[in-house]
């Protein structure tokens, strides 16, 4: 239960190569679109007569488009082949991948760049049911919390360095120092990441195929509508696939933005950009690994909606901590921190980060124990296709809400108030969310109540749980301690 027990993952070969793995190609992806948006925002791009605020918009929407139309094909082959060699043949891909934005960086043609993002989106489309499917093949259910947490968290460790890195490779102070154009920098350093990624995908240990004998549909319609079908199997499951694409909807139209925010309403640059979304991501990591030591090695429900209340209460204060643009520019992180509000805006942004890792992690984990293990890898794309839908679904609504004359930071007050609306939904439609929320905060924050004896219940099967009713707190005490759902029988 200590924080120990998920970090011990690091050093074991059932875990170590694939998160190097997923690290190292989430820390491409940010890489290049970081490199991309700031080359775009800051030197005034214009593709098809689009400005940097659409351009970041239809670049997010290319990204996400494939795990609508193809994660139902990639959720089959996650079920129907062996997992480490699927893991190779992706890293292959995106080394082909890195090539081609090297070349359409380096003779800057924008047409083919975003070809190749919608390229990225698709080989991303691919590895997503297998990063998730592999987890529970790996790792016992008490280590879900914690292996969740951790692949969150490097993701998001790897959003930072992407950001730094592509930030960097993109500035001026390499380019004049080795005499080469910024757009080749960029290109070079996405194809040796990519090389790196595949070495270590080498050293993932082999996961045996769950479905081998899985017939594969190649109308992919038809097999979105049965994949989706196997994740309304269990309401919980579907309602936790819910959760999870809503917050992506959340977090794609909040992050999209800041490019945007920070050149149009706190008149800064390239680095005031990094370092936002930089607190951001360092948020998302901290709550993402705060999870197992806030609940245990199994899955604390409780975590969800207090993950969710965050997210509405940082975008609002966000929206007041800098309502209007800002009449004083300013060139360097130092100078942005010196001048009123800003830290109250990266306080913010790494509050609305921590917060979406107490929403995220335990739900992941939820799905992953609760769906059918044959299935999981197509519930998982399933997952995939839903929160595409609505990660392009933030994308229409951002561009819609600030072209009708809404500012960003009117943008972010819509999206906190929408959180509201949704979590109110969900949790109508599922109260043990809800419930397990109050029970934690209960026996956490007021009664600060240590368990023991937890072993004697099991994780399946029925056992009946006798108490000698001390108060009228021992159904919200009783269901807060054990993480298994639980049901009252009592005289009235």
């Amino acid at each position: 239960m200590s924080g120990s027990s998920q970090f011990r993952l690091l050093g074991q070969r059932r875990f170590a190569p694939f998160f190097a793995t997923q690290f190292l190609g989430a820390l491409n992806d940010n890489i290049f679109r970081n490199g991309l948006v700031i080359l775009i925002t800051f030197q005034g791009v214009l593709v098809a007569g689009m400005d940097h605020s659409e351009l970041a918009n239809v670049a997010a929407g290319l990204f996400i488009l494939p795990f609508f139309l193809f994660s139902a094909s990639a959720g089959q082959l996650a079920d129907k082949y062996e997992k480490s060699m699927l893991i190779r043949r992706i890293k292959i891909l995106e080394i082909s991948l890195m090539v081609l934005a090297a070349y359409a960086l380096v003779s800057e043609s924008y047409y083919l760049i975003l070809l190749v993002l919608f390229l990225m989106g698709c080989q991303s489309t691919l590895f997503g049911p297998v990063k998730y499917a592999y987890l529970p093949q790996q790792l016992a259910d008490s280590e879900l919390v914690g292996g969740n947490a951790l692949v969150e968290s490097g993701t998001y460790v790897a959003i930072i360095l992407g950001l730094i890195v592509g930030g960097i490779a993109v500035a001026d102070g390499i380019a004049d120092v080795f005499d080469i154009s910024r757009q080749m920098i960029l290109g070079g350093t996405l194809v040796a990441v990519a090389v790196i990624g595949y070495l270590t995908s080498r050293r993932i240990p082999i996961t045996p195929a769950v479905d081998p004998e899985l017939p594969f549909n190649w109308n992919a319609w038809r097999e979105t509508w049965r994949i989706v079908s196997f994740a309304r199997e269990e309401r919980s499951v579907f309602l936790s696939i819910l959760g999870i694409s809503w917050f992506w909807f959340f977090g794609s139209a909040m992050t999209i933005q800041i490019p945007g925010y920070t050149l149009e309403i706190l008149n800064g640059n390239e680095a005031i950009t990094t370092s936002l979304l930089a607190a951001f991501a360092v948020g998302v990591g901290i709550g993402s690994l705060l999870c197992e030591r806030m609940s245990g090695p199994r899955i604390e429900l409780g975590l969800v909606p207090f993950g969710s209340i965050g997210l509405s209460v940082f975008a609002v204060d966000l929206y007041f901590a800098q309502p209007e643009s800002h009449s004083i520019a300013v060139s360097s992180i130092s100078e942005f921190l010196a001048r009123d509000g800003s830290v109250r805006v990266l306080l913010d942004l790494a509050l609305l980060g921590a917060f979406g890792g107490f929403y995220s992690v335990p739900l992941y984990a939820l799905i992953q124990k609760r769906s059918e293990r044959r299935h999981l890898s197509r519930i998982i794309a399933a997952n995939n296709i839903i929160n595409s839908i609505l990660m392009v679904g933030a994308a229409i609504l951002s561009i819609a809400v600030l072209s009708a004359g809404f500012s960003i930071p009117e943008l972010f007050l819509v999206i906190a108030g929408l959180n509201v609306l949704v979590a109110i939904y969900i949790y109508s439609l599922l109260p043990e969310f809800l419930m397990r929320f109050l029970a934690w905060l209960i026996i956490n924050v007021v009664y600060r109540i240590r368990v023991s004896g937890l072993d004697n219940i099991p994780q399946k099967g029925p056992v009946v749980v006798v108490c000698n009713h001390v108060s009228y707190m021992d159904p919200v005490i009783l269901g807060g301690s054990v993480r298994r759902p639980m049901r009252f029988v009592m005289w009235y």
